[in-house]
């Protein structure tokens, strides 16, 4: 049986998860993979394309949208899972956020072997990591994730209770420096084995 990845990181848009990962990777000499640059091709092999989707939120809406696209996601995590062992891997906020409950336990069995799912949010208060998230998203994409329905995807994500039950850290980042949460991040789980 191949090696599933070392480290996941989990939660919503804006929280360092890419940052934090590269960071880590290059402490602990480990592959970093974002599944946002990979995932087109996982997604495309159960026929879904960034064009796709981005047709589907023009026709239907982001939420409706987002909803379709759900079982694409789910795929590219089983596939992400199976294809980078022992590496440090970053999902996208949706990659760990589900509201149907078949694909959250396929994503859930995929995770199951990994060591360390670590959910990465600014704060343990969840309105303050919502603030603390818009304000980065406004400042690095130009975004608040509010759709033009009123939906509040960061909202949503933050408060996501699939992410907590993935994970196995909960890694609070406050306003530390993201060199300073790699160390923290690499004490806390180097030689930490033996998954829930």
């Amino acid at each position: 049986m191949r090696r599933p990845p070392w480290m996941i990181l989990i939660g919503p848009a804006a929280a360092g998860k890419t940052t934090l990962g590269d960071g880590l990777a290059t402490a602990t000499g480990r592959a970093f993979v974002d599944i946002d640059a990979l995932g087109e091709s996982y997604y495309a092999e159960v026929g879904w394309t960034m064009d796709r989707l981005r047709a589907r939120i023009r026709e239907v809406g982001r939420v409706a949208a987002e909803r379709e696209w759900e079982p694409a996601r789910a795929h590219a995590v089983e596939r992400v899972v199976a294809d980078h062992p022992d590496a440090i891997v970053s999902f996208g906020a949706g990659h760990s956020h589900y509201t149907r409950s078949d694909l959250f336990d396929r994503v859930r069995a995929a995770l199951r072997p990994v060591d360390h799912v670590v959910l990465v949010l600014p704060s343990p208060d969840e309105e303050r990591s919502v603030e603390v998230l818009r304000r980065r998203s406004l400042a690095a994409k130009g975004t608040d994730w509010i759709s033009a329905d009123g939906h509040d995807f960061l909202a949503e994500w933050v408060r996501a209770p699939g992410n907590h039950t993935l994970a196995t850290t909960v890694l609070h980042t406050g306003e530390e420096d993201p060199e300073q949460t790699v160390r923290r991040l690499s004490v806390r789980c180097e030689g930490v084995t033996g998954r829930r």
